[in-house]
């Protein structure tokens, strides 16, 4: 039987650490026999998981109120995350769909796009549940349960955010491939690095934004350049996934994005 569900690259905080290579396939044999449509599974997470939780809730709870945007403040509060408890995909995912009708669907680790961005169209946010490496909290060099509670799952809880994430994914399985790249780069873009520019001054709506204190800080610091969203030009714009993002994409609301991408989405049919 294969050991390791999980590949990690020789350059992963993890990948000399047999114990967290171990752990990390516990979480993800959890995740693989997860009937799908059911209520994610239960994870008795452990006390340096829970430390590391910690850690990364406290650093980005400080930015939050000045950098985050105000929807997103207002839904991480009724939430009620707190620093000394690791929170179960299974409750969130029920708040959400009590809000929005949006689930989280369990996964060993990352899903092909296409399947991926099939999901976000019939309200399913595949999410893997597993942490990054205790020797470095603020960075991971992937999804975890980290990024998918703090950055997309409160989110998610706005309509307008789900909507926007529906509309990027509803016509996916029937695009071609060129057509998935082009979206999963505008999903890229909004969902994970999207930026509102309200009253002169910029607030993080994006996942990867929200959930990385280090990205958070750079994309408001006035280091960045920072462009008035269009998705015809977005969709060909390559973009780093293992430096600071140097380009990000503003709109004026969560609406507004969603307006954008509506139309896009019809052109393309």
């Amino acid at each position: 039987m294969k050991t390791d569900l999980l590949e990690l690259d020789a350059d992963h905080p993890g990948f000399h650490d047999a114990e967290y290579r171990q752990r990390r396939n516990e979480i993800a044999r959890i995740a693989s026999d997860h009937v799908a449509g059911s209520p994610p599974p239960y994870v008795e997470y452990t006390a340096t998981e829970r430390e590391t939780w910690g850690t990364v809730f406290s650093r980005l709870s400080e930015l939050y109120p000045t950098h985050a945007c105000r929807e997103f403040n207002a839904v991480i509060e009724e939430l009620g995350y707190r620093r000394d408890e690791l929170p179960q995909l299974a409750d969130v995912s029920a708040f959400l769909q009590k809000r929005t009708g949006f689930r989280l669907e369990p996964v060993a680790g990352l899903v092909s796009p296409r399947d991926f961005l099939t999901g976000l169209g019939r309200g399913v946010f595949c999410s893997t549940q597993y942490i990054r490496h205790h020797s470095k909290p603020h960075y991971t060099p992937e999804p975890d349960i980290v990024h998918e509670l703090m950055g997309h799952a409160p989110m998610l809880a706005i309509e307008d955010f789900a909507n926007l994430s529906r509309k990027i994914g509803e016509r996916t399985d029937r695009a071609t491939d060129e057509q998935v790249g082009q979206l999963a780069t505008l999903y890229w873009y909004t969902i994970e690095y999207g930026v509102l520019r309200r009253e002169g001054r910029l607030e993080a709506y994006g996942a990867g934004l929200l959930s990385s204190f280090g990205e958070l800080e750079h994309a408001v610091s006035g280091k960045v350049e920072v462009r008035k969203f269009d998705p015809d030009v977005a969709k060909d714009t390559p973009y780093p996934i293992t430096t600071y993002q140097p380009l990000l994409w503003a709109v004026s609301s969560i609406h507004e994005a969603f307006e954008i991408m509506d139309a896009f989405v019809r052109r393309i049919g």
